[in-house]
């Protein structure tokens, strides 16, 4: 009985009742706990998982909270966060998803790749997850198909490593007189081989050489674009990372300054260049797609042993000048 007057008092709290009048209700075994713990036991707990820095993804962050908030899951009101950031260092994402789990997270949204997933997977096999990749779930025993996921995972893939073929020949058609391109990896991602084979492959059916350049921070950047100076690439293909669009700014700042064509993966690159060439799919409109599903499990008493809803894909691939 105590646990349903809190939830009703908590949620109306500050509109009709004041503290004393609050204490008064719900009696002696409630005076002894503060009121802050008292909202906390009633709200369930979503974890936030990761893998870049809070400072540049921030938008990322938003719009998982704006997605929650059309579901009727208001922040501080009926429902609460917990973020975990990386910032860039993929080893800390176990630890960072074994916290979410001690503190009791009822679903942990999984955000930006392959390695945040694969973390919050690992972490528990009873707390459910929802992902945003950009790489094929199944491929990473993530999912058992996009139909049925199967298990405790699920959540939405761009799919954009999978296209890194197309995006090479896009690049080669806004920039037709290329003949050497580098390409910008991340090597700690775990889908950067796969998207790495793809686009050399592409690249050699189009006569193209290619130069492999891996960076996954700052001054790995700014080191992989002196090598692409030396190595005369005349257009640069970045991979599927979040790291590497953690520092759009930086990279596409050299592009415009070096006056190189570059192909990116979302449109977050060619907000900070007008010029570039991306693809449609938004990061934040994935992001809201995923806490669509999140707030699935927010909305039943009972906690999902197995996903019967498909994982997601968004259909709109056009390209934007």
């Amino acid at each position: 009985m105590l646990s349903r007057v809190s939830i009703i008092l908590v949620l109306d709290w500050g509109k009709d009742m004041r503290r004393r009048e609050f204490i008064t209700l719900l009696g002696g075994a409630a005076t002894a706990l503060p009121l802050t713990a008292l909202a906390q036991q009633q709200m369930p707990l979503v974890g936030f998982l990761n893998s870049a820095s809070p400072n540049t993804y921030r938008f990322n962050a938003d719009s998982f909270r704006e997605g929650l908030a059309q579901a009727g899951f208001i922040e501080g009101r009926n429902v609460r966060i917990e973020e975990r950031w990386a910032n860039g260092d993929y080893q800390t994402l176990p630890t960072l998803a074994a916290q979410l789990v001690a503190k009791g997270v009822v679903v942990i949204a999984a955000t930006g790749d392959v390695a945040s997933a694969r973390a919050a997977q690992a972490a528990s096999k009873t707390v459910p997850v929802v992902f945003t990749i950009g790489a094929d779930p199944v491929r990473f025993g993530l999912v058992t198909s996009l139909n049925r996921p199967g298990g405790h995972v699920t959540g939405v893939s761009l799919l954009t490593s999978l296209i890194g073929a197309k995006r090479v020949d896009l690049l080669r058609q806004v920039a037709p007189k290329i003949s050497r391109i580098a390409l910008i990896m991340n090597p700690s991602n775990p889908s950067a081989g796969a998207e790495q084979a793809d686009a050399q492959d592409s690249a050699r059916k189009l006569g193209l050489e290619t130069v492999i350049l891996n960076a996954s921070s700052a001054r790995e950047i700014d080191t992989a674009f002196e090598k692409l100076l030396r190595a005369k690439a005349d257009a640069f293909f970045i991979a599927t990372d979040p790291i590497l669009l953690d520092r759009r700014e930086q990279i596409v700042s050299y592009a415009k300054r070096h006056a190189l064509p570059a192909v990116y993966f979302v449109r977050q690159f060619r907000l900070a260049n007008m010029s570039a060439k991306s693809s449609r799919v938004q990061t934040p409109q994935i992001c809201r797609l995923c806490s669509q599903q999140s707030s699935s499990l927010l909305s039943t008493s009972r906690p999902r042993k197995r996903w019967a809803s498909p994982s997601q894909s968004p259909s709109s691939r056009l390209l934007m000048r």
